[in-house]
């Protein structure tokens, strides 16, 4: 069998199945816009799908699992051979893994007229496959160091069972254990992730720029941080209501922002590509403390307002700023900021924000549709801005020649 990199060179096709993040990413931000378009739709009573999941359960099956699984998908495919030194899925087998991604969307959008079983096993067959990839990279690679990220993958993937096993059983999927796992899943590997790769970002930028303080290096304090997360995050998906889970959120609250704090964001300001991802893991405190205040004193804040500040605002704002590095920086393209990148990253933040105060502020109406309305631009404008850059093939820096 040819190994990879071999494949990777003989790939003569579409320059859209060159990369993993190619497709995905590119899905995803299409499928971003088109599924908050029909959610508005069915929310106003204008449109109604075929599903066997009611309103509340699909949007969030559909950001969640859909969504969320292809950028997933996208940027470990592209991660996971940067840290093994190997490259797992080019050409026709990547085109397979899109199209089982793709086959999830259409069938959970009309599952009310198919067999329980076989929307389950229609829609997991995309991350089944991808968790298959992804371990066997790790494994050949000998990289135990991340078999973490890909336990994240399986909990993912064991959790999109469960969600459909609950929805046969004619339970509330929407504010089930399933979705609050998925969610805390994702937050996870936000702190994870993130907390790698943005202060290491930063301290690169900011080496470049000019002399001064740079992000604090990760250090036994980081490592509490993180145990605080996970305890409090698997608390409150085991007992989303007990008060020493609004207790625990407070204090994870709390120690993520001053996680943050040590990375020196203030000195991003001027450079939108880094900017973004610090606003992007602010909320992931920000929701910790919302979340913990839910519990704690609900008539003050609710649930679903608070909750956003992680979904539309942590992960919506955080996979926007990912797909837009990595396309660029994984496509030959220079990380430069434009007005285009700008004007995404605005917009969802405006679309965060607006929701989460939507939350709080039921009388506004009115912010929902802004919600709405600055999502769907947000992912109009990054689809418009990087289908060129992800169907386009990579760009090769030309030398200067000899004189």
């Amino acid at each position: 069998m040819a190994s990879s990199s071999i494949q990777l060179r003989a790939w003569k096709g579409p320059a859209v199945l060159s990369g993993g993040f190619r497709p995905m990413f590119l899905m995803a931000g299409i499928w971003a816009g088109v599924a908050m378009f029909v959610w508005i739709f069915m929310l106003a009573g204008l449109f109604e799908l075929p599903t066997r999941f009611d309103m509340i359960a699909w949007h969030a099956h559909e950001f969640l699992w859909g969504y969320l699984s292809a950028v997933i998908a996208g940027f470990l495919l592209t991660a996971v051979p940067n840290w093994t030194g190997r490259l797992p899925i080019v050409g026709w087998p990547l085109a397979g893994l899109a199209s089982l991604w793709v086959l999830g969307r259409l069938v959970v959008a009309v599952s009310a007229t198919m067999p329980p079983l076989l929307v389950a096993i229609c829609d997991m067959a995309f991350q089944g496959a991808l968790l298959v990839a992804l371990m066997r990279e790790i494994v050949a690679g000998k990289n135990w160091r991340n078999l973490k990220v890909v336990a994240l993958v399986a909990l993912m993937f064991c959790l999109n069972g469960l969600f459909h096993w609950q929805a046969a059983q004619g339970q509330n999927v929407a504010d089930g254990i399933a979705v609050r796992g998925e969610l805390a899943a994702a937050i996870i590997m936000i702190a994870l992730i993130g907390g790698r790769v943005i202060p290491s970002f930063t301290r690169n930028w900011l080496a470049r720029q000019a002399p001064g303080r740079l992000p604090t290096a990760p250090a036994r304090g980081d490592d509490i941080v993180s145990g605080i997360t996970l305890v409090s995050l698997a608390s409150w998906v085991i007992w989303p209501d007990a008060m020493a889970s609004g207790a625990l959120a407070l204090l994870a609250g709390v120690a993520n922002l001053w996680r943050l704090s040590r990375w020196t964001w203030q000195r991003t300001l001027g450079e939108p590509l880094l900017w973004v991802l610090h606003l992007g893991f602010l909320f992931v405190p920000v929701g910790f403390l919302l979340v913990g205040g839910a519990v704690l004193a609900p008539d003050v804040f609710p649930v679903f307002g608070s909750l956003h500040a992680w979904l539309a605002g942590a992960i919506g704002i955080t996979t926007l700023a990912m797909m837009t590095r990595v396309s660029l920086g994984h496509s030959g393209r220079p990380l430069q900021s434009d007005w285009a990148l700008t004007a995404i990253y605005y917009l969802a933040a405006t679309a965060a924000i607006a929701r989460i105060l939507a939350g709080f502020l039921p009388a506004l109406s009115w912010m929902i549709d802004l919600a709405g309305t600055a999502w769907i631009l947000a992912f109009a404008l990054y689809v418009i801005r990087f289908t060129p850059v992800l169907t386009s093939p990579r760009v090769v820096a030309q030398r200067p020649g000899r004189h």
